[in-house]
C-alpha cells in the first residue's frame, strides 16, 4: 500500500526534488505540510481500506445473534427515529418466521405518537409478542409495554413503572394554542382508556392515578393489573 497525503503520493517528493527548481521544490513543500496539516484534523486513510466499517459503534454479530434470538430492544427516550428502527425489525422478524418475539423495554418514555407506532405494530404483526419490563417503564414506554395482553407482559423484580397524562409545549397565536390544548386533552383520554382496557381498572382510576406522575414496583404493577408476572432469569420468559 502506498501512503497518501490528501492523495498525493509521499515519492512524488523525491521526484520534485531531481526535476524542478529548487524554489518549486520549496513551494511544493510548503503546500504539501499544509494539506497534511488539514488532513491530520480530519481522518486519514490507507488505499486498500474501503471495507473499513463505516460506524463502527454498531455491532453487526451482536445484531445478527439478536435477531436470531428474535429479541428486540427498546431502551432509551421514544423518538421517531427508535419507532422507525424498532418497526423495521418486527416487520423483518416476522417476515423471517411466525415463531415468538420478545421486545424488551427500558425507557423513560417521549414521543407519544413514536410510542404509538411501536405498540400498534406489535399488535399488528403476526407472530406472538412477549414484552420484558426492565430498568423503568415510563411514559410512552408503558404505552408500549401494553400492546401485548396482560399474560405476555413480565418484568424483572427491579424494574419501576410510571403512569402519567402527556404533557407538551403551545405556541402560536391564540386560536393555535386552544387547537393544541384540545388535542393534549384528547391525547389524554385515549392513552387513559387504552391503559384502562390494559389494566381492568375501571376509567375514573385511571384518570385520578394519572393526574399526577404514578408510580408502580413490580408488586403494585401486578396489582394494579400492568404487570401479568415478575421472572428472574429466561427460563421463566415463555
Amino acid at each position: 500500500m502506498t501512503l497518501r497525503v490528501c492523495g498525493l503520493p509521499q515519492y512524488l517528493l523525491v521526484m520534485f526534488d531531481h526535476s524542478l527548481p529548487r524554489g518549486a521544490v520549496a513551494n511544493i513543500r510548503e503546500h504539501v505540510i499544509r494539506m497534511t496539516d488539514i488532513c491530520a484534523s480530519t481522518s486519514v486513510r490507507l488505499e486498500g481500506d474501503e471495507d473499513a466499517p463505516k460506524n463502527p459503534d454498531k455491532s453487526i454479530p451482536v445484531d445478527k445473534h439478536l435477531f436470531d434470538a428474535r429479541t428486540v430492544l427498546i431502551t432509551g427516550p421514544v423518538t421517531q427515529e427508535m419507532a422507525q428502527e424498532v418497526c423495521s425489525r418486527l416487520l423483518a422478524l416476522s417476515q423471517v418466521s411466525s415463531d415468538p418475539i420478545t421486545v424488551i423495554v427500558s425507557s423513560p418514555g417521549g414521543h407519544v405518537e413514536s410510542g404509538d407506532m411501536i405498540h400498534d405494530m406489535i399488535r399488528f404483526i403476526q407472530p406472538e409478542v412477549r414484552i420484558l419490563g426492565m430498568g423503568w417503564v415510563a411514559s410512552a414506554g408503558a404505552l408500549i409495554y401494553v400492546s401485548v395482553p396482560r399474560e405476555r407482559r413480565s418484568c424483572t423484580k427491579n424494574t419501576r413503572f410510571l403512569l402519567h397524562q402527556p404533557s407538551g409545549g403551545a405556541g402560536g397565536m391564540a386560536t393555535d394554542i386552544e387547537i393544541q390544548a384540545k388535542e393534549i386533552l384528547k391525547m389524554r383520554d385515549r392513552l387513559n382508556q387504552i391503559f384502562a382496557d390494559a389494566t381492568g381498572q375501571p376509567i375514573e382510576r385511571i384518570e385520578k392515578d394519572t393526574d399526577r406522575d404514578y408510580w408502580m414496583s413490580p408488586e403494585e404493577g401486578i396489582e394494579y393489573g400492568l404487570v401479568g408476572k415478575v421472572i428472574n432469569n429466561v427460563s421463566e420468559l415463555g
